[in-house]
């Protein structure tokens, strides 16, 4: 990818982040002055939010979780005491703290926004469709797990579930297209290859892999069946933001050791010359170049590849 694309591409992402945090902020009504038509800020009814769901809550530990200004915090907390929402007592392992705890009445004050919440939230969802609010929500949880930071950068392995074999083909023509400008051709191929693996492999002898970070997938890889003593090792995918952590490498590894497991003695790939990284990752596992040859069939021209490897 060159430059000048790799920077349409993160203009293109930033316009349309900014779109849908303009758009979704819109419409749970964050612009208005009073949260879910309270007297409450948006701010304020999430630090009620806390204290009502946090025991032991500080202010220190307020202002760490929700990225506070800790004056702006104080200011707010101390109204909070002087209307008689929230008590203060000291902390039992840090006498300089002190436990934030909501009062009768700072409950019943809280208790109305959550409710409004919740039927806010419940009216926008009954506005769409089943599928697509499930759709809506299973979006809502990817973000979540991929803006945490808790997110770690661990990832693992697992055989494919439905649905993940549709997700393959999809992502290697999406990411093809982009990155190498692949045509149709390609995408056909994959569909081809991983049609017939859904519906007719061996699981004695042949097997997929799926890899997920903090449960998205991000990478995948096939290994079939070439013949009785060969394996063959076929659509290795990494997504873009995972690559660097070894998941290519360990996604042919376990290709490498199950085609042992189940008695190849061999395993070949077919490759291009522009899959760099693809490559190198063969080449470091032992594979090594036996035949090329050029072609055009997925639309740029450039050298299709075997590889092979003896077990």
């Amino acid at each position: 990818m060159t430059g000048q694309s790799q920077t349409t591409m993160v203009d293109d992402r930033v316009a349309a982040v900014r779109a849908f945090n303009r758009f979704y902020t819109r419409r749970i009504g964050v612009l208005r002055e009073g949260y879910s038509q309270s007297r409450f800020s948006l701010t304020e009814a999430r630090v009620l939010y806390e204290l009502a769901h946090t025991d032991g809550a500080t202010a220190a530990r307020l202002g760490t979780d929700l990225d506070l200004d800790p004056g702006y915090l104080s200011r707010m907390l101390r109204r909070f005491g002087q209307e008689g929402l929230l008590t203060r007592g000291a902390l039992a392992s840090d006498r300089r703290q002190n436990v934030l705890t909501l009062t009768d009445n700072g409950r019943t004050a809280f208790a109305p926004l959550d409710k409004r919440s919740r039927e806010d939230i419940a009216a926008m969802l009954a506005t769409l469709p089943e599928p697509a609010g499930e759709a809506m929500v299973d979006a809502m949880r990817t973000v979540t797990r991929l803006m945490s930071d808790a997110a770690s950068s661990g990832w693992t392995t697992r055989p494919p579930a439905p649905g993940d074999i549709g997700w393959m083909i999809a992502r290697h023509g999406v990411l093809y297209a982009q990155e190498y400008g692949f045509n149709r051709q390609f995408e056909a191929l994959v569909a081809q290859v991983a049609g017939a693996f859904l519906a007719e492999h061996d699981p004695t002898r042949e097997c997929a892999w799926i890899a997920e970070q903090n449960g998205v997938r991000v990478g995948s890889v096939f290994l079939v069946r070439k013949s009785d003593e060969i394996g063959k090792l076929r659509l290795l995918l990494v997504e873009p933001s995972a690559r660097g952590l070894g998941i290519g490498r360990g996604l042919v590894h376990a290709c490498i050791d199950h085609a042992r497991q189940v008695g190849y003695r061999g395993l070949t790939l077919w490759t291009n010359d522009i899959l760099v990284a693809a490559r190198g990752i063969y080449h470091s596992a032992g594979f090594r170049l036996i035949a090329s040859k050029p072609h055009h069939d997925f639309g740029p021209p450039m050298v299709g590849e075997e590889w092979a490897l003896t077990l």
